[in-house]
């Protein structure tokens, strides 16, 4: 298997965690962890194969300048990016009680970003199961990658990773 590239931020938070039961499943040998604070447009060219790690931030931030995030710098390389020879995977960390109408909303922005810059999206997933109201990262009747909420339902993380890395193994 070629290495895949975990991009994720922030660091040190769920995000990162989420990350980490990510890479278990894979095995730890075959995913690179990289901070999104400290990745470049060079660690994005070295990888045909990337899964990205995001917490919600609602749309309004999304068409801000970012300021105070470990995105902050990373996003715009991301959103010039040409991503036409890479599969990308996203998860999303989200509160699905607190943002109900904006779950996961960070995921489908990034996904209609990836899907513009012509990559190949992978492993989406169902609804079912969730409760929530409305997200930006629900398209066709699927989640545009892994929905995770680590503030209500961190039980639940470790079979939906697992469920998801299956999945993401035969469509990588």
């Amino acid at each position: 298997m070629d290495k895949i590239a975990l991009f994720f931020g922030p660091l040190n938070g769920s995000v990162h965690h989420a990350a980490k039961i990510v890479a278990q499943e894979f095995g730890e040998e075959n995913i690179d962890l990289i901070p999104v604070s400290q990745a470049s447009i060079n660690d994005l060219n070295k990888y045909g194969k990337i899964i990205f790690g995001i917490s919600t931030v609602g749309k309004d931030t999304w068409d801000q300048e970012f300021t105070n995030t470990d995105w902050a710098e990373f996003f715009p390389v991301v959103r010039d990016f040409d991503f036409s020879t890479k599969k990308v995977a996203l998860f999303g960390l989200g509160d699905h009680i607190t943002y109900a109408y904006h779950f996961v909303d960070s995921m489908g922005l990034l996904a209609k970003i990836i899907l513009k810059n012509k990559g190949t999206l992978i492993g989406k997933t169902s609804p079912e199961g969730y409760n929530f109201q409305d997200s930006e990262a629900l398209k066709d009747g699927l989640f545009l990658g892994l929905p995770l909420d680590e503030d209500y339902e961190k039980d639940l993380t470790p079979e939906r990773v697992k469920a998801w890395v299956a999945q993401l193994k035969s469509e990588f």
